[in-house]
């Protein structure tokens, strides 16, 4: 069987260091029986939830929500994947707005007259890359879970990795918060990190193949 992965990126830096941390975890995985793609919310316009209900008793084939933007595309990838991954920057101990605007937006899986239970029992993880090693990666995580298990999707979680709640990684030397202006993508010098986001994705898979039938 194959496995399909879905990435998310929240970051609204292109090629910065969620990106890099996102794309080093894909890289990571096996070779054999695995397809991933990523979605850079960067360069997809995602609205706000307005709560119009649409979802609830309007979808058709191809339309899941009122609103007319990337969304949709997005939908469609994540229903059709085995295991999805949120990771995002951590601001103001939380994850991105953008992040946080898609998450709302999945309520279409929850609600939907075509679309409600799609994401039952599919494997989740969190990412998350924070400038502070103790600056909000874990209340990061914990947003992600949450929507997770509003989904009904199984939370990956590894006890050997930086934190059980999910991959995570500093974008300062040690987490210390030093700056230096010649470091553009800090989290590949955070050994630790990309360990964690190694492990969490080993254990998703095997998740995926728990689930399957």
């Amino acid at each position: 069987m194959t496995y399909k992965i879905l990435g998310i990126s929240g970051s609204p830096v292109k090629k910065g260091n969620v990106e890099t941390f996102l794309n080093r975890a894909m890289e990571g995985l096996p070779a054999k029986n695995i397809e991933y793609d990523i979605v850079h919310l960067s360069g997809l316009k995602i609205q706000d939830c307005i709560h119009c209900n649409f979802c609830l008793t309007k979808q058709i084939p191809g339309r899941y929500c009122s609103l007319k933007d990337d969304a949709q595309s997005v939908f469609e990838k994540a229903e059709e994947a085995d295991i999805i991954v949120l990771a995002s920057p951590v601001y103001f101990m939380r994850n991105s707005a953008r992040m946080a605007a898609l998450i709302d937006r999945l309520r279409v899986f929850v609600f939907g007259n075509l679309t409600a239970g799609k994401m039952k029992n599919k494997i989740g993880v969190s990412m998350a890359v924070s400038w502070l090693r103790q600056g909000g990666l874990e209340t990061t995580h914990l947003t992600h879970i949450l929507a997770f298990l509003t989904l009904e999707m199984i939370p990956a979680s590894v006890h050997k990795g930086v934190s059980p709640l999910g991959a995570s990684a500093s974008a300062s030397p040690q987490g210390s918060g030093d700056f230096d202006p010649q470091v553009m993508l800090g989290i590949e010098n955070d050994e630790l990190g990309l360990q964690s986001a190694r492990l969490i994705m080993r254990r998703a898979l095997e998740l995926a193949k728990l689930m399957t039938p």
